[in-house]
């Protein structure tokens, strides 16, 4: 193998290509031998155990690399010792100094002419993730890209290793897959087999929380005894409206969660997710009520109540306000949550329950007093 490399060292020397490169530059371009100073770097970060949540964590050594100025018949030859030890997929064109300059895919090189250098067939500016970036922000970023292989580049744009598409999906799907969880308090870390007296100390401190949110919408309740009392009717229909408000909110805050996760949520388009929103409890809450408040007429005619056409529509105009307000809760509860540092999963529906049931309770008994 050293001898090929520097067979091939002699052959770019000879056409004039790389003259001004010593022999120490060209083999920084082909690191299968030795440890390049890039992949030092890499595996001192990795071993300095900050590249635990970064894209660094799952980088390899990068293999394939060649100057711009290679042959395809310089390369396939260098390729032919490289691909016994390592599976390639693309080739990676970089300069003197490791910046990556351009990609180059076997295609290309199956349909080049041999005298035909690498920097003709490249692709420029190829797409790479960042070092440093976090493994949620390079999934975001390589979600439509669907490669097979990515590289990895450093600050200054130096190759520094490579990530196999795979494995950077792979990783994140305990993420995603713990989102459901997070959203009622279940924390990511636990698992089917997960200690009895570990999984109570993960949830119950959410379960406190929702017990003194639950405080909250029971107060709003007790504020209307008197009427409730007067018009025990209104309490049929109390789990009615919180159960259509509920998942009105969830529906908004499933969107909002599943648009952060694939990066869909930016500054600019988080006013036109909550006003989606809003607009969506609007209509939804208009067609529901009207359903619902007919119930309510039809109840209410039954029971014997005096205005049954009043009663319907306390619900209907309820059920309006109740889900408009619930939406719009849906989609800045995780928004919100952001914003403040906070992971947005992390038990969003328990505070998403207790706006939505003073929402409901609050409007439907409100509007009772006032107008039955």
């Amino acid at each position: 193998m050293l001898a090929t490399r520097n067979a091939l060292i002699g052959i770019h020397n000879r056409k004039g290509r790389v003259a001004n490169e010593s022999p120490t530059g060209v083999l920084a371009h082909m690191p299968t031998m030795v440890l390049s100073e890039a992949e030092e770097r890499a595996h001192a970060l990795l071993q300095a155990g900050k590249a635990d949540e970064t894209v660094a964590s799952l980088m390899k050594p990068a293999v394939g690399i060649f100057a711009p100025t290679t042959t395809v018949a310089e390369a396939i030859e260098v390729l032919r010792e490289q691909v016994r030890s390592a599976f390639i997929t693309y080739l990676y064109v970089v300069d003197c100094a490791n910046h990556l300059l351009g990609l180059v895919v076997m295609r290309e090189m199956l349909l080049a002419t041999p005298e035909t250098r690498l920097e003709e067939i490249m692709i420029k500016d190829p797409f790479a993730l960042e070092r440093d970036m976090s493994l949620g922000e390079a999934l975001k970023a390589a979600l439509r890209k669907h490669f097979p292989v990515y590289p990895v580049v450093d600050p200054d744009y130096r190759l520094v290793g490579l990530v196999r598409g795979t494995e950077l999906f792979a990783n994140r799907a305990i993420e995603l897959s713990a989102q459901a969880g997070e959203m009622v308090g279940v924390e990511k870390e636990e698992r089917l087999f997960t200690p009895l007296l570990t999984s109570l100390r993960l949830r119950h401190p959410w379960l406190q929380v929702n017990l003194l949110t639950a405080f909250v919408a029971a107060a709003v309740v007790g504020l209307f005894e008197d009427t409730l009392s007067r018009l025990v009717i209104l309490a049929v229909f109390l789990p009615v409206m919180a159960g259509q408000t509920g998942n009105t909110g969830c529906q908004a805050l499933a969107v909002a969660l599943r648009g952060m996760t694939l990066g869909e949520v930016k500054a600019e388009s988080a006013r036109h997710l909550v006003r989606k929103e809003g607009l969506l409890g609007l209509a939804n809450g208009l067609l529901v009520g009207v359903t619902a408040g007919a119930g309510m007429f039809a109840y209410a005619l039954i029971q014997g109540e005096a205005d049954p056409v009043w009663f319907g529509i306390v619900v209907l105009i309820s059920m309006v306000i109740a889900c408009t307000v619930s939406g719009i809760a849906g989609a800045l509860i995780p928004l919100t949550l952001k914003r403040l540092g906070a992971d947005p999963a992390t038990a969003s529906s328990i505070f998403l329950t207790t706006m939505s049931d003073v929402a409901s309770m609050g409007v439907f008994l409100g509007l009772a007093t006032l107008l039955l």
